[in-house]
């Protein structure tokens, strides 16, 4: 069945899901001081006293908006801290969270606002996200020892690659014509897993040297 075909006999969405699709592209298009309800009624093609039946403010409907990206971008760290941490696992890992970024812009740009101007909730947004990544008491597998063999160096290098994927998802569209290429087609998406997978595989095999002198 094709994608289309799938589309056509999904349920149509709710009132609700529609509000926070719409909410979602705002607040990642302007940020949440330059998005009002009234923006988002307009995009849903409703009145804006109808918001108030589904969320009662606008932060209320922005911190619905980011509890429900926080559920769909947890889910593989969660997954992969459930089992054992091996070097095949985290390159797994990061290939899954490349591709939802690319699939999913919006969390990079909501992410890129909060950290220049702020939004409710941002806080628990980054403990949520990134914490369990900062986690350095659990260690590899198949090669024990902390990360980089320091466990100091961890959050700088859990920030580094997520700088990495996220930036690329922000500022990538400046550089279309440079690239000659759609940032977000499959070709780059390609070429952008395979630069940040070498620079992991790099870092594996500094870590391994390192553990070694």
């Amino acid at each position: 069945m094709s994608d289309q075909a799938v589309a056509d006999n999904l349920p149509p969405a709710s009132t609700a899901e529609r509000i926070l699709d719409a909410a979602e592209d705002l607040f990642a298009e302007r940020g949440y001081s330059a998005t009002s309800l009234g923006d988002v009624a307009d995009r849903v093609g409703i009145r804006s006293p109808s918001l108030y039946n589904h969320f009662r403010n606008k932060e209320a409907l922005y911190r619905a908006v980011m509890a429900r990206l926080v559920t769909d971008f947890s889910g593989p760290i969660a997954e992969l801290r459930a089992g054992p941490i091996t070097h095949e696992r985290v390159l797994e890992w990061l290939e899954t969270i490349v591709r939802q970024h690319h699939a999913n812009p919006n969390l990079a740009r909501l992410l890129q606002h909060a950290a220049l101007s702020g939004g409710p909730g941002t806080s628990d947004l980054i403990e949520q996200l990134f914490r369990p990544m900062f986690d350095s008491s659990r260690s590899f597998e198949d090669e024990p020892g902390p990360v980089l063999g320091d466990a100091a160096l961890q959050p700088w290098a859990v920030m580094a690659f997520n700088n990495l994927v996220m930036s690329y998802i922000t500022m990538a569209p400046m550089y279309r014509d440079l690239l000659g290429q759609d940032p977000f087609s499959e070709c780059a998406m390609e070429q952008q897993l395979k630069l940040v997978k070498t620079l992991l595989q790099a870092v594996f095999e500094y870590r391994g040297h390192h553990l070694l002198s």
